[in-house]
């Protein structure tokens, strides 16, 4: 494969938009201080400088340096050297800013990463290896000669700076060879246009959909990460129908893409890949694990479809769910908030529930799932072409909310005795004969929150053990 794009011959612009007594923060002019003052290059590049072009507050700062790794280190004396490819993490303020060698990458072999690295003395042959041309740009000065003061200056070989005003999203150089030395900037490309409102260029977005399929080279983990960064968008649907039109949804998430035609009664002209954009984008960008939930609540449809039904569709999306997110490799605790939304989002309600009812809904939900499940339905509501509260759910919230500040006994946790008190006060052995007791002294409170008294409930418990075969 061959190597990187040659720069232009205009590789840089004097000057620039940036002024760093503004826009660059204190803690990173002094880093690039020290640089020129130990008689390296320092320059800021990547996201951050794109970034500020367009009014945004920068997530990270990084800075690249001639600098060879063990040297960077000794200029910035704690600082540690995280990897191969050249990167020294050093703390200042509370802050960790990465400073990497300059680079070029070469043999890229997996459409994943680069087999070979080589550190350079050239901050344009390190941006000539990037992605895209909005974080193709640089900030800072070359190493300076002796006695001589660094005079910064945008380095943009590629017009990144031009780009940013457009809101284009172009690759560096020729697409289809970006693509794929790293298949992850094929997701990366869709998202950024659904975080920073760009819009893909012809070019690039040809060379998206003619390689679409090279995403299936990568990791889960990878996918996912960039799938998160895509549902904080301020409207995830912008990026998600990319995703599917372009063909790369197919590959990262065939059981969403089965969404794609499937109709269902609900808003007329749309089908249920519709519905589910809907809903994603109804739920604050705030709460990212229920706008995940969203975004898999309906994905047993496809498997359930039957005379315009979907019965069953709940449980058996939950078990799509858990394989989708176990695939992705999210965090367990995240992956079981969301399978049981999408195993619970089917509830239905009415005003003839009694407060029993009601309590048992509660303890069948768990409290700490109640507030995520109702935005859910409210989401869902939404994508439906519903009001948000449709359904009865504001009745129901306020009568959970009700049935919760009466402060009644939901769960195990909220009897007041425990399975020591069965043990010491019944001489039960320990074993499943405790908990079943205590499930069956729930129920009985829950039908009855006057019966959570101690002496009631271990007269409750020694005829239940006495009725036990």
């Amino acid at each position: 494969m061959d190597g990187p794009p040659e720069p232009p011959a205009v590789a840089d612009t004097a000057g620039g938009p940036l002024d760093p007594a503004s826009t660059v923060p204190p803690p990173v002019i002094e880093l690039l201080e020290e640089l020129w003052r130990a008689g390296h290059a320092g320059f800021v590049v990547g996201g951050s400088l794109r970034d500020a072009l367009l009014g945004r507050p920068a997530a990270d700062w990084d800075l690249a340096t001639d600098a060879l790794p063990e040297r960077t280190v000794e200029i910035f004396p704690g600082a540690v050297y995280e990897n191969r490819f050249g990167t020294v993490a050093v703390r200042r303020n509370d802050e960790t800013y990465q400073i990497t060698t300059f680079r070029s990458d070469h043999d890229y072999a997996d459409f994943r990463r680069p087999h070979r690295i080589e550190f350079g003395d050239s901050i344009e042959l390190d941006l000539a290896r990037r992605d895209f041309t909005v974080n193709a740009m640089a900030w800072g000065a070359p190493a300076p000669a002796a006695g001589s003061r660094p005079e910064p200056r945008l380095v943009d070989p590629y017009g990144g700076q031009a780009d940013v005003g457009a809101l284009v999203l172009r690759a560096v150089g020729d697409p289809t060879r970006r693509f794929e030395e790293d298949a992850l900037r094929i997701v990366r490309a869709i998202r950024l246009t659904a975080t920073l409102g760009l819009e893909i260029e012809p070019a690039t977005r040809a060379a998206i959909e003619a390689r679409a399929e090279l995403v299936r080279h990568l990791s889960g983990e990878r996918i996912g990460a960039e799938l998160d960064k895509l549902l904080a968008a301020p409207r995830p649907s912008a990026g998600l129908r990319l995703l599917a039109d372009s063909g790369i949804l197919d590959h990262v998430a065939p059981e969403l893409a089965a969404q794609r035609g499937v109709s269902q009664n609900k808003v007329a002209g749309e089908d249920l890949w519709d519905h589910t954009l809907r809903s994603v984008d109804a739920v604050p960008a705030s709460r990212p694990v229920i706008r995940l939930a969203a975004l898999l609540h309906d994905l047993g449809k496809p498997a359930t479809a039957a005379d315009g039904h979907f019965y069953g569709h709940d449980r058996v999306g939950a078990e799509l769910a858990a394989g989708f997110l176990e695939r992705l490799r999210y965090p367990r605790a995240v992956a079981d908030r969301v399978v049981a939304l999408v195993r619970l989002h089917m509830f239905t309600y009415d005003d003839g529930w009694s407060d029993t009812a009601v309590r048992r809904f509660i303890g069948k939900v768990g409290r700490p799932a109640l507030d995520e499940l109702f935005e859910l339905r409210a989401a869902d509501n939404i994508g439906s072409g519903l009001p948000s509260d449709a359904a009865g759910l504001a009745d129901l919230r306020r009568r959970v909310a009700e049935q919760l500040a009466a402060d009644v006994a939901l769960d195990r946790g909220d009897l007041v005795v425990h399975g020591d008190d069965l043990i010491a006060e019944l001489g039960l052995p320990p074993g499943p004969m405790i908990g079943r007791v205590l499930d069956e002294l729930v129920e009985r409170v829950i039908a009855d929150p006057a019966l959570n008294d101690r002496p009631t409930l271990l007269l409750l418990a020694r005829s239940l053990v006495e009725d036990e075969p």
